[in-house]
């Protein structure tokens, strides 16, 4: 069990550093270290990715929260910073519930919220930073280079291409051989991975779609339904009321008609 981070750090972000799974200096105040573990959390977060990759979120979603609790608190960073140990097997780690531990940290982050982050994301320097990383990282490799940068799609690659290319040529990155001989058959593999997984994207999409109609269709009929009762209550108790009216009306018409003639029998009996 005490490896089992450490496996999971190299599986899914090819490094044991816990500062280099955020994306940080070693110096990163709390604030550059709340901010890394969100940004990174936001990716691979369980309530915010498909089922096909949901176990594997799951996992990197884990390993970002532990190593948030140990970098976020000064006692347990410092171990880690001097000796590279970490209370793995701890009871508090064994008990706690990561998604709360994120929600305890951060309001709920919305579908807008996300959209909107990745519009402010592409063409921004945090975007070239991880650009320039991932391909440094990966060697020139543009698969790796698509995993590792967030909200990039095939639809990017010319636009990534152009900012590769101008940083080789000024010399900020070294000309790796697989970017700038890519093989044409792993390109043609990477469009048409892009095109299927479109496809499903947009199957999915559909699916929610009318799932969300018929949800919205169940409530419409559900509100109906609740609407004609209320009706046919108003209108049984409408006749309910009638009736009693009607009843005691025509109880006071009796109890009036029977006074009367008791009234006049009482007169001619007097005279």
């Amino acid at each position: 069990m005490a490896q089992q981070l450490v496996k999971s750090c190299e599986k899914y972000f090819g490094t044991r550093n816990f500062y280099e799974v955020l994306k940080i200096s070693k110096n990163a105040d709390e604030k550059q270290v709340k901010k890394a573990y969100h940004k990174l959390s936001l990716l691979v977060h369980p309530d915010r990715v498909d089922e096909k990759t949901k176990e594997e979120a799951t996992e990197k979603f884990k390993v970002l929260s532990f190593i948030h609790s140990v970098l976020s608190d000064n006692d347990k960073r410092k171990i880690y910073d001097e000796t590279g140990q970490y209370d793995e097997e701890s009871e508090e780690v064994a008990m706690r519930n990561w998604a709360d531990y994120w929600r305890s940290l951060f309001r709920v982050v919305t579908v807008e919220d996300i959209e909107n982050y990745e519009k402010n994301y592409k063409g921004s320097e945090t975007e070239l930073k991880d650009l320039k990383r991932a391909y440094i990282d990966g060697k020139g490799d543009m698969d790796y280079i698509f995993e590792a940068v967030p909200f990039v799609n095939y639809e990017d690659e010319s636009r990534l291409r152009e900012i590769i290319s101008k940083l080789i040529e000024d010399e900020e990155v070294p000309a790796f051989r697989a970017f700038t001989h890519e093989n044409e058959k792993k390109k043609l593999r990477r469009k048409r991975k892009w095109a299927k997984e479109a496809k499903e994207a947009e199957q999915l999409s559909k699916m929610l779609k009318i799932e969300e109609d018929e949800k919205q269709k169940s409530t419409n009929d559900l509100a109906l339904a609740i609407q004609n009762r209320n009706r046919e209550r108003a209108g049984e108790a409408e006749n309910f009321f009638d009736s009693l009216i009607e009843k005691y009306a025509s109880k006071a018409e009796k109890s009036k008609k029977t006074k009367k003639t008791t009234t006049g029998k009482q007169k001619k009996k007097n005279s």
